[in-house]
């Protein structure tokens, strides 16, 4: 799946869930500029006695947003701004990619989700990978406490192993949703389709500076239909923050050097998820008949052992150490509600992508990978989302 890491805040959680995969999300800045697509609607008439209708957005025209998208980045990144214009010059508006971002996966319910990544092929394919990778992904779980059946998941998830990696060119993905993604109209939407567009403004930006950092060439980078790159699918912004060099050769290759690969992925769940070494990730959890239901707003682990015994949900296996904080999560399973604990290397694996449904399924494939899990798997072909 390839939609990559993006650093989730909760106000625009719920627009960046099909983001990558992707390993990736950065806070959105507050947009700059006002942003927009399209002319302005006429004003709407009030009615006397009523209450007023909140004016709508002035949208600027494509042209001016890019303007001032130009003269920003040049100024920030300390780019030659006729270099930044003749790179947008070949930037494709495409609409596959908006109804691609339309559609997440994660949007399914868990008993449809599942499915998807839990494949007897896939299982299969990580611990071929897996084993053909062992010393490297050795290394990386030693420097980092990241399992490596963990990091292969990741992998599998993302991008079947690196056999999926994307088809979009990101300069196309990331022009398309900073510049043309519909706007609804309604003004209760007006802050999130703003978020929504500064964040892709800003990977784009990213995407200018992480070349002029690397020496890629940005107009050749293929990846997923939200800008996600490499076999981890690193948004722009979180290959400058957390790509490492694995193999001391000087260069951060999220494409073609998986040791490289493998490091940023373990160094993405520390930096950016707070991953403890050895710490649990989640196990199945017992709700009492009076349990009281908890829907919480993040998946951070908040609540002690004890918090959660006395709110009716208890692990149907030991929890070590005892003092561990969890969360509830909750899922729609095939025979019902499913109640998990989720700790604190749980919450991590959401920072590489928002979902709980995502989070759930990487670690799942990771225990069928390791030989842990259970064996209840589709037997379907892969349905790997469209990259």
């Amino acid at each position: 799946m390839t939609r990559r890491h993006l650093t989730r805040s909760a106000a625009i959680s719920a627009i960046l869930a099909a983001l990558a995969g992707c390993a990736t999300q950065t806070q959105a800045p507050a947009p700059q500029t006002p942003t927009a697509t399209a002319p302005a609607a006429a004003k709407p008439r009030h009615v006397p006695g009523t209450p007023a209708l909140p004016a709508p957005v002035v949208q600027q025209p494509l042209e001016v947003a890019r303007a001032a998208f130009v003269r920003e980045t040049a100024a920030q990144y300390g780019i030659d701004p006729a270099y930044i214009e003749s790179v947008l010059a070949r930037a494709e508006i495409r609409d596959s990619i908006i109804a691609a971002m339309s559609k997440p996966a994660e949007a399914k319910p868990w008993r449809d989700y599942r499915p998807i990544f839990i494949t007897q092929s896939r299982i299969d394919g990580g611990r071929a990978f897996l084993a053909e990778h062992r010393d490297e992904l050795a290394r990386a779980e030693a420097t980092y406490g990241v399992p490596a059946e963990v990091i292969v998941s990741i992998i599998g998830v993302e991008t079947n192993y690196g056999r999926n990696t994307g088809s979009y060119p990101v300069l196309d993905a990331l022009y398309t949703l900073a510049f043309a993604y519909p706007r609804s109209g309604d003004p209760a939407k007006l802050d999130r389709e703003n978020r929504r567009e500064a964040f892709f403004r800003g990977e784009l930006a990213q995407l200018f500076a992480l070349g002029k950092e690397t020496g890629l060439d940005i107009t050749t980078l293929k990846g997923s239909y939200a800008g996600a790159m490499g076999w981890g699918q690193f948004m722009p912004s979180s290959y400058r923050e957390f790509a490492v060099d694995g193999n001391g050769d000087g260069k951060r290759d999220l494409f073609n050097n998986l040791d490289d690969v493998f490091a940023s992925i373990a160094n993405y769940f520390v930096k950016k998820g707070g991953w403890e070494r050895g710490g649990p990730v989640t196990v199945r959890a017992n709700a009492a008949a009076n349990a009281q239901p908890i829907e919480p707003e993040s998946l951070d682990p908040l609540y002690t052992m004890d918090d959660l015994a006395t709110r009716g949900f208890r692990p149907l296996t030991p929890v070590s150490p005892a003092g561990e904080h969890a969360t509830v999560v909750m899922l729609d399973g095939t025979s019902g509600p499913e109640y998990w604990f989720g700790f604190r290397n749980f919450y991590a694996i959401t920072r590489y992508n928002i979902s709980k449904h995502y989070a759930m399924a990487v670690y799942q494939l990771s225990q069928a990978i390791a030989g842990r899990g259970d064996a209840d798997v589709a037997t379907a072909s892969d349905g790997q989302p469209s990259a």
